[in-house]
């Protein structure tokens, strides 16, 4: 089945592959970010007050969670123009 595929060329094809997925890490943290951007909405309506703790816990949180995207563009621009897998041969 993988006979007429040089070894270079599938592990190029497994680290596009790779970057792909590594790139869809990047979907998780935005409806996370929108559905906190909401609730946070939600929360300063009822409780106007607040509303210096609830955008400062918000923007805390929201920080976090967009360290997932940016690794996952990190992993995904490693693997395709880097290629440290072609060491391995």
């Amino acid at each position: 089945m993988l006979e007429g595929i040089s070894s270079e060329a599938f592990i190029l094809g497994c680290s596009a592959i790779g970057a792909g997925l590594a790139a869809i890490a990047g979907i998780g943290p935005g409806i996370g970010q929108g559905y906190a951007a909401g609730k946070a909405a939600e929360g300063v309506g009822r409780q106007p007050e607040a509303q210096g703790d609830i955008i400062r816990t918000m923007i805390l949180g929201q920080a976090v969670a967009e360290t997932t995207g940016i690794y996952g563009l990190v992993i995904a621009i490693i693997l395709l123009f880097v290629r440290p897998l072609l060491g391995a041969l």
